[in-house]
């Protein structure tokens, strides 16, 4: 067993026990092996395989993403950053999400680009919603992150012709049959060698699954005690289209089906009875994911490209939700993720006071240990998982140090990120990742992007190509030899 040591770090995140808060240690040693974390705060005199002077060191526990789909969304870089839809409300969902799409090799390259955005960004542990493929899990495991994966499966599939009305194709055998492939993918997960990988169980959206599938997937989750996650209240479309089938709120719709617990992660859950862009009659939706002990997964980023906002984070947290924070989009740059989180929920609700850095991340930290289940993630404190970040403090970006979580999140962010420790694995080391290789990576999905935009014709229901679809931002004119 190797153990590791930081001595005298400057500053550690650590956990209280007493007041089950994050709190600040300065000049504090941090212990730990593969099994965990074997001390934190005092001196540690045990023997030690290898000691890192931490001078100018801050110690903080590994993040946890809970919401990602890095097998499609690298791909689309350059393409949806400032996507129209107007028969849509400017969702992105349904007339791009369909046409800008992966093939395996490109779904290889763009999930290891992901992951290692995600480990140099403080990631340690992430929720992976991707439609398996034969490699999927393999590949994560070799990034050494910590994964949950997520197969998603579901009953029917988006289509429009004509860019203002969706359809929907059902085939609720297909849905059972993607059903049992993820159960089994759930399966080897869990029984994957690393030790690294488990499973969540995840019907794909809230309206292209039939009320007896999304039944049957809450009480598979609650019999083997895995998170439950769905997209839900993430669209106008989706919210009215609930109303027209059900003459309910897709969340109040999921309650009264029995798939609203405390297992429940709502995907983005933005639409909600109160969105100013309703103007629904009721106000009960947030209330009740409070009330039943529900998750919120908030990916700011890519609805803030479409001029969406959650109404808001602070309100959400005042009243009772419990919150984790998502990459839903490219980059997968998870603190410029909750600093999106921060800024425009102060920007929507037009004051400072709607949340403190502290609900922030601790949303990124304990609020995502709690989605997943567990408990010895997302926390520095003796017998959790040894995931770890060291964070360089004599980065220009982190200096002056004066309040060092303050300073990463709204300044530095991944810049100063120097070591990320997974299961008290080196995965990370000055800023570079161990595991992957990042260029060839980079590379391969650009070969995977160019791929995909020869389809985009046939895809679309208007027959639009990439540059009619996604206009380059200047006309490229044409130079003389």
């Amino acid at each position: 067993m190797t153990t590791t040591v930081v001595r005298r770090a400057d500053w550690v995140v650590a956990w209280d026990e007493g007041s089950q808060s994050h709190t600040y240690l300065r000049d504090a040693d941090v212990a730990f092996d593969e099994q965990g974390i074997l001390s934190v705060g005092d001196r540690y005199e045990g023997e030690a395989s290898t000691e890192i002077d931490g001078r100018h060191l801050m110690v903080m526990p590994g993040l946890v993403n809970i919401h990602t789909h890095p097998t499609s969304e690298p791909l689309r870089k350059g393409l949806t950053d400032e996507t129209r839809s107007p028969g849509f409300w400017h969702s992105s969902l349904y007339e791009f999400l369909t046409v800008f799409v992966n093939d395996r090799d490109g779904n290889m390259a763009a999930m290891r680009v992901a992951m290692a955005e995600l480990l140099m960004s403080g990631v340690t542990t992430v929720a992976d919603l991707s439609i398996p493929f034969d490699g999927w899990l393999d590949t994560l495991a070799e990034s050494g992150i910590r994964t949950v994966a997520a197969p998603m499966f579901r009953d029917a599939r988006w289509f429009t012709r004509d860019g203002h009305s969706l359809e929907y194709d059902w085939d609720e055998g297909a849905g059972q049959e993607a059903f049992a492939e993820a159960r089994r993918q759930i399966d080897l997960a869990n029984q994957h060698p690393s030790g690294r990988l488990s499973g969540m169980v995840c019907p794909a959206q809230v309206d292209t699954c039939s009320a007896e599938l999304i039944e049957q997937a809450y009480d598979h989750a609650k019999g083997r005690n895995l998170p439950f996650q769905i997209h839900a209240a993430q669209s106008v479309t989706e919210f009215h289209e609930m109303i027209r089938r059900h003459g309910k709120t897709p969340i109040r719709w999921l309650h009264e089906i029995g798939a609203l617990g405390d297992h429940s992660i709502i995907g983005h859950g933005i639409f909600l009875d109160h969105h100013p862009w309703l103007h629904w009659t009721t106000r009960e939706d947030l209330g009740l994911l409070a009330d039943v002990g529900a998750t919120v997964a908030h990916c700011p980023t890519v609805f803030l490209r479409r001029g969406i906002t959650l109404r808001t984070f602070g309100d959400y947290v005042r009243a009772g939700v419990n919150m984790g924070i998502g990459t839903d989009t490219y980059p997968h740059n998870y603190l410029e993720e909750m600093r999106s989180a921060a800024n425009h929920a102060r920007t929507i609700a037009g004051t400072v006071d709607d949340l403190e850095t502290a609900d922030i991340f601790n949303a990124a930290t304990i609020g995502g240990a709690k989605a997943l289940r567990r408990d010895d993630i997302g926390r520095v404190s003796k017998g959790a998982k040894a995931d770890l970040v060291l964070v360089d403090l004599r980065h220009p970006s982190m200096m002056p140090v004066r309040e060092p979580l303050r300073s990463l999140i709204y300044v530095a962010a991944d810049r100063a990120i120097r070591d990320v420790y997974v299961g008290g694995e080196l995965v990370v080391e000055n800023g570079t990742p161990l595991n992957i290789d990042l260029d060839a990576a980079s590379l391969a999905l650009e070969e995977a992007q160019h791929r995909s935009l020869e389809q985009v014709p046939d895809r679309d229901w208007a027959g639009r190509n990439a540059d009619e679809l996604a206009p380059m931002v200047f006309s490229t004119l044409p130079t003389s030899d």
